[in-house]
């Protein structure tokens, strides 16, 4: 629905003059997706889960659903790293394999302070002395790698045709009430 903007602002222009049964019907969905939300996201203390929202607007037309508010962004930035996953960090020398292969040394560890510039002329922010070929002097650990655990694409995949129905449906309902020229409000 998010691509006919004539039928939206069809619907849109119907709420304003009528009461439509759009927004019940996507206030529903959202809810339903909210809860499947919760049952599949990671808990530790169960804060994520609980933060957690729903948003409808009022004409029905858009839902959000999620973390919303910066302050709850920020918050919770980890869910991100649940939901794909992360790569992994060994703390060793990044080497080309291009180049590596081929017997030559090329890394991006290489001290770049005493180019000039604030950025320098191969626009690289100063990398200060972070390896000295066998040696990493950095602040960054060995992280080990982790495996994605989806909670937010495979609730919305869990519930899509229930919801896509119920909203269908409503829609239709909207647009025969507004056809037959019943006002409710």
């Amino acid at each position: 629905m998010s691509g006919d903007f004539k039928l939206r602002k069809t619907l849109r222009n119907i709420h304003e003059t009528m009461d439509n049964e759009l927004a019940p019907a996507m206030q529903e969905a959202a809810n339903k997706i909210l809860e499947t939300m919760r049952q599949l996201v990671p808990k530790d203390t169960g804060a994520a889960a609980a933060a957690l929202q729903v948003f409808v607007s009022k004409s029905g037309l858009d839902a959000q659903i999620g973390i919303r508010g910066k302050r709850d962004t920020r918050r919770f930035f980890y869910l991100r790293f649940f939901e794909y996953g992360t790569k992994g960090y060994s703390g060793s020398i990044y080497r080309r394999a291009d180049i590596s292969a081929a017997g030559g040394e090329h890394t991006n560890n290489r001290d770049k302070s005493q180019l000039k510039g604030r950025r320098n002329a191969l626009n690289r922010r100063p990398t200060k002395n972070k390896s000295d070929g066998s040696h990493f002097f950095g602040k960054y650990p060995d992280i080990p790698a982790r495996p994605a655990h989806p909670w937010l694409r495979p609730s919305m995949a869990v519930n899509r045709e229930v919801v896509l129905a119920n909203i269908k449906a409503a829609v239709a309902r909207t647009l025969h009430k507004a056809s037959e020229g019943v006002t409710d409000g």
